[in-house]
């Protein structure tokens, strides 16, 4: 079964998390399909902390990929910031 989960990197101390879509049997840092994004937690000032290819998400999501908790949530939170980003532009 293929998942879309966070892969860490990063020095110690310094994480930063590719998500990708992988087969659920492999490690948590292993081999992967596709990245479909990345999320900085330690991002500072003009830096960009998190961004998804929606169109590649929701390509994996469509063939029945599952979505693991913290990716959710972070889907959540990039999805909410966009909108609130597009919305004074459109008027």
């Amino acid at each position: 079964m293929v998942t879309i989960r966070m892969n860490r990197s990063g020095a110690k101390g310094r994480p930063f998390y590719n998500i990708v879509a992988t087969d659920s049997r492999n490690r948590r840092d292993g081999r992967f399909v596709e990245r479909v994004g990345f999320y900085n937690p330690i991002a500072a000032g003009a830096e960009e902390a998190l961004r998804f290819d929606l169109a590649r998400f929701n390509y994996w999501k469509g063939v029945g990929a599952q979505v693991s908790p913290s990716v959710e949530r972070l889907l959540k939170q990039y999805t909410k910031k966009n909108a609130a980003a597009a919305a004074p532009a459109a008027a």
